[in-house]
């Protein structure tokens, strides 16, 4: 028996672009718990020991596969998320994801939603391309996060233009703020700098696609899987980790030659799908968090299946066009 939970809907849709481009998938396992929850004192709630947080971008709201929705449902209820940021929803794939499992959520009129199956206990908030809302991880304790989903502009695409086209890291770095990158990580930042400055009281979570790679996966040890590019410091990871936030997968697993975490894409191993020159595979779909309460004991990209490329993608396992990235964090 599910219990009724409030529902929050918005009609303030993110202005957010939806993503033609953005990351290779990786398989992994996903991290476990050593072992069965210690049983509650009678009367008392059990304090939450784990928090696992996803993204999942839903390739316009996974209508590229057959039975999107319950593909959708399948990759949540076998990993066992409690809170999800998700991308390119169509404007509905977060209600209906959400109303399956009975879990609260936000579902903005285009690109990004919430769900969980914790309580929400605020309304929702929005900067540029991003939105977010506190949820409720331990009734025993109160204790509460900030989670926020993000979709950051996808055009003109960095690895492309230093890929394909070979580009300076100074032009690339402009065409960044050419597409909307870096003012909206500029404006998520400043927007968040009060909640990030109480972090440690309530964590923040800021999760998404950012459609840019990383500055601590492009790197000297790194550059033959970046078209000879060595140390580049990509402005929107760059920004948000001066901002005070970690890469929770990085910090799990902080070697990136080996475990790059590409989540772009599964289904575009060539620029075309399966025809056309290499697609840069990069890691662009990120689980960024604050605040010493959440510590990470282990961070996953994945599939499931063997995904076909694009244009036979449509009786794929997998629903979209990005891997998830899964991150389980202890609490306290």
């Amino acid at each position: 028996m599910s219990a009724k939970r409030r529902v929050f809907l918005s009609a303030t849709g993110a202005a957010v672009a939806l993503a033609a481009t953005a990351a290779v998938a990786v398989a992994g396992p996903v991290a476990k718990s050593d072992g069965p929850p210690e049983s509650p004192k009678p009367g008392k709630p059990a304090a939450a020991s784990e928090l696992r947080v996803m993204t999942l971008n839903l390739w316009h709201g996974g209508a590229k596969v057959d039975d999107g929705l319950a593909k959708q449902l399948a990759v949540i209820e076998k990993h066992r998320p409690d809170v999800v940021g998700l991308q390119e929803t169509s404007g509905h794939s977060a209600k209906e994801i959400a109303e399956e499992l009975g879990w609260d959520h936000w579902q903005s009129d285009a690109d990004l939603g919430i769900i969980s199956r914790l309580p929400f206990t605020s309304e929702v908030e929005t900067s540029q391309a991003a939105a977010g809302v506190r949820i409720r991880i331990d009734e025993a304790t109160g204790q509460e996060v900030e989670l926020w989903t993000a979709h950051l502009g996808y055009d003109p695409y960095g690895p492309y233009d230093a890929c394909f086209d070979g580009m300076a890291v100074e032009d690339i770095f402009q065409r960044e703020a050419q597409s909307g990158r870096t003012p909206q990580a500029e404006a998520i930042a400043k927007d968040l700098a009060p909640k990030i400055a109480a972090a440690d009281e309530t964590p923040v979570l800021l999760v998404g696609d950012f459609n840019t790679p990383s500055h601590l996966d492009w790197t000297e040890a790194t550059k033959d899987s970046h078209c000879g590019y060595g140390q580049v410091d990509w402005p929107v990871t760059k920004i948000f980790e001066g901002a005070g936030f970690k890469d929770s997968f990085r910090e799990a697993n902080p070697d990136p030659a080996a475990v790059p975490g590409n989540t772009w894409s599964p289904v575009y191993p060539k620029h075309e799908g399966s025809t056309g020159v290499a697609e840069p595979q990069d890691r662009i779909d990120f689980i960024d968090y604050a605040g010493d309460k959440l510590t990470v004991k282990d961070s996953v990209s994945f599939v499931e299946g063997d995904p076909k490329p694009v244009p036979d993608q449509a009786g794929n396992v997998w629903p979209t066009d990005h891997a998830a990235v899964l991150t389980t964090f202890t609490v306290g």
